[in-house]
């Protein structure tokens, strides 16, 4: 069991930036993959960004060059810096993990609002 811990979200104003992280615990915690997910009012969860173990990253078109994802494996937490932040990146940031097993987890969401 892995247990996902978000922090970091909160109101900036366009163009600012935010640094948000999760912290993983439990008996499984170093995942082979982490996400970070959103989810805007009345959207479906989309993918934001993904590292795996040895540092391999992915991004959504709509966030590249202006996040950057990245993972302490020592600590068990993965990061995302947000920069240049817009109105449209205001949604609820959800971690994930998959355990090398196959388990996925998510947390609870932490807030991003972005006011123009």
């Amino acid at each position: 069991q892995v247990q996902l811990v978000e922090s970091g979200g909160g109101l900036v104003q366009a163009g600012g930036s935010l640094r948000l992280s999760c912290a993983a615990s439990g008996s499984s915690a170093s995942s082979a993959t982490m996400a970070w997910y959103r989810q805007a009012p009345e959207k479906q969860r989309e993918f934001v960004a993904s590292v795996s173990k040895i540092g391999e990253t992915n991004y959504a078109g709509s966030v590249k060059g202006r996040f950057t994802v990245s993972r302490d494996n020592a600590k068990n937490t993965m990061y995302l810096q947000m920069n240049s932040l817009k109105p449209e990146d205001t949604a609820v940031y959800y971690c994930y993990a998959r355990s090398y097993g196959g388990f996925e987890y998510w947390g609870q969401g932490t807030q991003v609002t972005v006011s123009s």
